[in-house]
């Protein structure tokens, strides 16, 4: 595993750990690497009937989940083809056979977010923070949240989500569907591997089968959104609007699209 992607078993349970709390989990290259390494490793797994992913801060806890991409490490190691880290981790947690559970609180950015709609089971602490930042960035939708994002909230909701960027919360998130149960913060990792420990004491054959079948209707679509979203994604990187917003980010300061059409 990468040094800030850590895996612990706990039974039947693997647990994900997202560990790179100096840069509030922000994901590199590296550590999609290592995740879909996690994941390929726990699928053929018969050991592993459950993952929890997680993020981990600096005091051991679950405060924050991640803040999306490393916008440094991503300018330099920018996803150029369907065979980059970061599409080769969707294609893995997209099509993850067993039961895929989250524990989210904090900052939930981008990915951070969009995984989100391919877990089975969502729990998340009245801290947590989702926001899918993409046109702000001069990007498109990614993980195929624009598809999944309008069958889930209704498409007036999606695009306030998808097209302003900005964040909402967890009683927001349970509402529209998003999370299944808002649990106070310090039990947070306690009530979801609770019921990670539940689901792994059914019958692993059915369960699998159960997710499939619950998956099915969507799984041609969503890798192709996937694949459209991704061609899409990598050809905005090199747009001037892109360039406009990362640089501001970088110097801290606004993004002035007035100049742009």
């Amino acid at each position: 595993m990468s040094v800030n992607i850590r895996t612990e078993r706990e039974g039947a349970v693997l647990r994900l750990i997202i560990d790179r709390p100096a840069k509030k989990n922000a994901l590199t290259t590296a550590m999609y690497d290592a995740m879909t390494t996690a994941l390929t490793e726990a699928a053929t797994d018969s050991a592993v009937r459950v993952v929890l992913i997680h993020g981990q801060d600096g005091d051991g806890g679950a405060s924050v989940f991640t803040a999306g991409n490393d916008l440094g490490d991503f300018m330099m190691n920018p996803p150029r083809g369907e065979d980059s880290s970061v599409f080769g981790f969707l294609r893995v947690a997209t099509t993850f056979p067993k039961p895929l559970v989250a524990a989210v609180a904090g900052p939930a950015v981008g990915i951070g977010t969009t995984l989100l709609l391919h877990c089975d089971l969502v729990y998340a602490a009245p801290s947590a923070r989702f926001q899918m930042p993409f046109v702000n960035l001069g990007l498109c939708p990614e993980a195929a949240s624009s598809l999944l994002v309008p069958r889930l909230v209704g498409p007036q909701k999606a695009a306030e989500w998808l097209l302003f960027g900005e964040p909402f919360y967890a009683e927001d998130a349970y509402r529209y569907g998003l999370v299944n149960e808002v649990v106070h913060e310090p039990d947070l990792l306690t009530v979801a591997m609770q019921r990670c420990e539940a689901l792994a004491t059914r019958p692993p054959a059915a369960v699998r089968l159960t997710k499939q079948l619950l998956r099915a209707p969507d799984a041609d679509a969503i890798q192709a959104t996937i694949r459209t979203e991704g061609a899409h994604f990598i050809e905005r990187l090199t747009s001037p609007e892109t360039a406009e917003a990362l640089t501001a980010f970088m110097e801290r300061r606004p993004a002035d699209f007035s100049k742009f059409e």
